[in-house]
């Protein structure tokens, strides 16, 4: 009897410690409400398109904060949106153009004078959707 219940108490701790690795391991994955991610990018979209280097720069900083927003629902995991972005890592179709989307924004969010071309924009606007897709938001 005493065999049979150290065998069961064990089993029990085996079992516990198995679960928490999965609670703790696997981000929860929520199901985002696409119609609000769409209609936020189609904003995005239309403040890039408005025309002026300005609105350009803010349609990167808002498809960044859009981006980050979807990182947090679905459960990412991390301090900084840089930390939840490596927390996904395996999520990303192209990660290299995700980062240099990401490392643009923040260059616009904290240099006084940014020269982008408005191509190497569309690409960083293009590579935050294409990120977005990846998480199932759009």
């Amino acid at each position: 009897m005493n065999t049979s219940l150290i065998a069961l108490v064990l089993a029990a701790l085996v079992v516990g410690v198995i679960l928490a690795a999965i609670i703790h391991f696997c981000p929860p994955q929520s199901s985002l409400k696409k119609e609000k991610y769409q209609s936020r990018w189609i904003e995005i979209e239309r403040k890039f398109d408005s025309g002026s280097a300005d609105s350009r720069h803010m349609a990167i900083v808002e498809a960044d904060k859009l981006l980050d927003m979807a990182l947090r629902e679905t459960g990412s995991r991390g301090k900084t949106m840089g930390e939840r972005m490596k927390n996904r890592q395996g999520v990303w179709s192209n990660a290299n153009a995700i980062w240099a989307a990401h490392k643009l924004r923040n260059q616009i969010a904290h240099e006084e004078q940014v020269n982008v071309s408005e191509d190497i924009l569309r690409r960083a606007l293009a590579s935050f959707k294409r990120a977005l897709r990846d998480l199932e938001a759009l």
